[in-house]
């Protein structure tokens, strides 16, 4: 008997008894439609139907870039799905009031702190997200880079660049801005590095002014590495998701910042390029110590409102139990926050080091605890940034204009 078919029986038994009958639950996701994690939506439904006589459960991918938008609507009407799922940070934090506490279930589960608002565990999470920085080891040698020392420091990251610019055959960067990500992306590996745990929590609570040094020097570093030609052309034009990694992939840029999930990450890079082409480390930052920005990544949150509420939750229960995470980690390589996944068949040697990352300094993703509207309004400013078309002391000045209006609110 196979691995999947095993947990799929383990799952059934496990799963817990019947609560309703000719019922549906519908799941909204940016997810489901995607071929690499199939089996582990399947699973699920196998599972939680098998249990669960008479009850249907339904996956409804809605379009990622208007995924919050759709979410918000459906809430703010006291409608929309049983099930949602969620990244973690101000995208499930600041919806906590439209959704189901789910205290008794997080058991086991790594990332709940960032799935957690006054006290209640407002969605159980899959994963655990991250940023590393992937590069093309090729690349770095065709640069007269030694491709077994990656960057450690800023001044060492600096002279990386420097040499592909003078190279002048493929930018240090791949960047894609179009929707503000790769600003996002900037200004959380530059915290990881550069915040105090105490600045820290008052980016997680919102008290952190943009007026602080350690934001403007992100904020000038964002502008000045720009300036020095890190990035390709047109960045504000190219989507992150996924038009820079195709870059990366194709051996268009020596670097990229990628993920620790279940897309842009060290499964994808290696089957792409190889795993012995494949390198992987911390973002240096002006004056910090290399720190892995990560916090949960994606999970599941079940609508107050829902008329199967109690029904929903123990669906969510069965999404992110080890068995479904095991699934889905095997075959999208993302890291399971269910700590009882046993992930010793996700080895490769990028994952050997990231893995290593995990259990030294870490620190959260400063984007994701931003309010949606500061968010948001980052995502403007770091285009308008690129772009030349505002300087740091208005941008900064507009930042804190909206964090003090979100703060208010």
């Amino acid at each position: 008997m196979g691995r999947i078919a095993r947990w799929l029986i383990g799952t059934a038994l496990v799963a817990g008894p019947t609560l309703a009958q000719a019922q549906e639950l519908t799941v909204w996701d940016w997810k489901s439609g995607d071929p690499v994690a199939a089996n582990y939506f399947a699973a699920a439904k196998t599972a939680f139907e098998a249990a669960h006589p008479g009850v249907t459960v339904n996956f409804v991918m809605q379009p990622h870039d208007q995924y919050y938008t759709l979410l918000g609507t459906a809430l703010g009407s006291e409608s929309g799905p049983d099930v949602m799922l969620l990244h973690g940070g101000a995208q499930a934090t600041s919806r906590a009031a439209a959704l189901k506490p789910l205290n008794d279930m997080t058991e086991g589960l790594a990332g709940v702190a960032d799935f957690t608002a006054d006290g209640n565990a407002i969605a159980l999470p899959l994963t655990i997200q991250g940023f590393v920085v992937y590069y093309n080891k090729a690349l770095y040698e065709a640069a007269g880079l030694d491709p077994d020392a990656p960057p450690r420091t800023w001044d060492e990251l600096k002279s990386v660049c420097e040499a592909f610019k003078t190279q002048g055959e493929v930018p240090c960067f791949a960047m894609g801005n179009k929707e503000g990500f790769g600003g996002d992306f900037f200004l959380s590996v530059l915290a990881a590095d550069m915040f105090t745990p105490e600045q820290q929590a008052q980016m997680a609570a919102g008290d952190l002014p943009w007026t602080d040094p350690a934001l403007r020097t992100i904020v000038e570093t964002w502008v000045q590495t720009s300036q020095d030609g890190w990035y390709p052309e047109g960045a504000n034009a190219m989507a992150k998701f996924m038009d820079e990694y195709e870059t990366f992939m194709r051996g268009e840029a020596a670097n990229t910042i990628g993920l620790l999930s279940d897309v842009a990450h060290w499964k994808q890079f290696e089957e792409f390029l190889g795993p012995d082409a494949l390198g992987v480390y911390l973002h240096p930052a002006p004056g910090g110590e290399p720190r892995l920005p990560v916090s949960g990544g994606i999970g599941y949150a079940v609508n107050a409102n829902s008329a199967n509420a109690d029904l929903a939750a123990e669906l969510v229960k069965v999404l992110s139990a080890p068995e479904q995470a095991a699934i889905f980690a095997v075959d999208t390589g993302a890291l399971p926050a269910n700590t009882a996944v046993d992930t010793s068949a996700l080895s490769s040697p990028t994952l050997t080091t990231i893995l290593g990352m995990l259990d030294g300094p870490t620190a959260p993703l400063a984007h994701a605890v931003m309010a949606p509207t500061v968010m948001e309004e980052w995502h403007r400013q770091s285009q308008l940034l690129l772009n030349g078309e505002t300087t740091v002391d208005d941008a900064l000045a507009r930042m804190e204009e909206i964090r003090q209006q979100a703060k208010s609110n």
